[in-house]
């Protein structure tokens, strides 16, 4: 005797980017204990996808889907013999529609929370209120400048370092640019509370996805500057990453995660898998990134998501065994040298396994090599790279370049998937 289950989740995702969707991680459990168990599966989300499949034994199950944001829908289905029975699951529609991947990621409410202001979430922690919002005062837009081609030393940590310590405001800007600095406004849709930019390898994007600029120089990395309630932050941009746009929400008020600057990747595989990274939830991204080891085969198409992929891999296999995407990680480290994910990933990859003094040389010298190149796209690779210097703390090169990491690292989000660093609190 069999039946199956169809399951989608249904939320509207604006752009043609998004036409198939995403994919997001769920359980279809059997009330009866003696039944079978589908965990850790993965339904598409979208307006109009196609639902995914599963053949159960006939009874009564719940289903269940856990969104990069944490929200969890369920539902209830019978499934009778010899049919299929469809589950739709339904999240709280968005703010905005321009806003649906940022709702998915958990970056925003949802509309009903939104747009009540009665109902918005005031956190006990002073500390955490990151736009000083009042019901009562007016709300001072985000000024949010693009630099599109960094100073060659722009994003190395010293660089950082000493711009944070100096305390002329002005220089935040000229210091690390070295094509003129574009100021930008959100795309259409957005609102002054939740401001909302889009951008390709080739530049920042409107609300129709085109080019606002043309022929404007980009270099290997991408930046924005944002001036947000008397704070500078320094925000990392994944591009290029092949096919897919970057996003980010400068939100004004006080965000579900507490954060004021979200980044995330329009990519209905991999950007939903950095949702659950950046949330801990590595078993979830590694379900999402089973093909990771296609990703990471396909660095040089995209060496940013390669990265991500070879975080997750390296993150997820807690054995020294060989594995055949080990080459792959040396290849990303020497094939991209402007990336220092790369170099970090395969350092951790090399103290895990290492079974000699040589070994955990090579290893240290990757740490060294992964600092020396500059910071990284991933604030998992922060983390990562704090953590592995820690284990040479003996080591001179290695103790100074640790001191200047966790320096830098008390100036970054560590809610977000990508490194976004605060430079400084200027005055009243």
């Amino acid at each position: 005797m069999s039946a199956s289950l169809s399951v989608n989740v249904q939320l509207y995702m604006q752009g043609e980017d998004l036409s198939y969707g995403a994919l997001v991680v769920g359980n279809i459990h059997p009330a009866d204990p003696s039944g079978v168990a589908h965990r850790n599966v993965v339904f598409p989300c979208g307006q109009d996808v196609r639902p995914a499949h599963y053949t159960v034994s006939p009874g009564h199950y719940v289903v269940s889907a856990t969104l990069p944001s944490g929200i969890v829908l369920s539902e209830d289905a019978e499934a009778c013999e010899g049919t299929e029975t469809h589950v739709l699951l339904r999240p709280e529609d968005t703010p905005h529609e321009t806003h649906a991947w940022q709702y998915l990621m958990g970056n925003i409410e949802p509309g009903e929370v939104y747009l009540n202001p009665a109902a918005i979430p005031v956190p006990r922690s002073l500390g955490s209120r990151t736009a000083d919002w009042e019901a009562d005062v007016p709300v001072k837009p985000a000024r949010t400048v693009w630099v599109g081609d960094l100073h060659p030393q722009g994003y190395h940590f010293t660089a950082l370092l000493d711009l944070i310590d100096d305390t002329d405001p002005s220089t935040v800007v000229s210091a690390i640019a070295l094509s003129k600095p574009i100021p930008l406004h959100p795309i259409g849709g957005s609102d002054r509370l939740s401001q909302l930019y889009r951008f390709s390898e080739e530049g920042p994007l409107d609300v129709r996805d085109k080019l606002l600029f043309g022929n404007m120089p980009t270099g290997l990395r991408q930046f924005l500057v944002v001036s947000l309630a008397g704070n500078d932050y320094l925000v990392t941009l994944p591009v290029p990453w092949e096919l897919s746009l970057a996003e980010v929400l400068v939100n004004t008020r006080q965000s579900p995660t507490g954060s004021p600057i979200s980044v995330a990747v329009r990519d209905g595989q991999m950007g939903s898998a950095l949702g659950y990274m950046a949330r801990g939830a590595l078993d979830s991204a590694a379900t999402l990134v089973k093909e990771a080891e296609v990703v990471l085969f396909g660095k040089l198409m995209n060496p940013v998501a390669a990265a991500a992929g070879a975080y997750i891999l390296v993150g997820t296999e807690l054995t020294s065994h060989p594995m055949r995407w080990d080459p792959w990680l040396d290849n990303l480290r020497h094939w991209f040298p402007w990336m220092s994910d790369g170099s970090i990933a395969w350092a951790m990859r090399r103290l895990r396994t290492a079974e000699s003094e040589d070994d955990l040389r090579e290893a240290r010298d990757g740490l060294i090599e992964a600092f020396d190149r500059g910071i990284p796209f991933y604030t998992l690779g922060l983390g990562r790279l704090i953590e592995g210097l820690s284990e040479f703390d003996h080591d001179p090169e290695c103790a100074w370049r640790l001191y200047q990491a966790r320096r830098l690292s008390w100036r970054v989000d560590m809610r977000e998937p990508f490194l976004i660093i605060s430079l400084r609190r200027r005055s009243p």
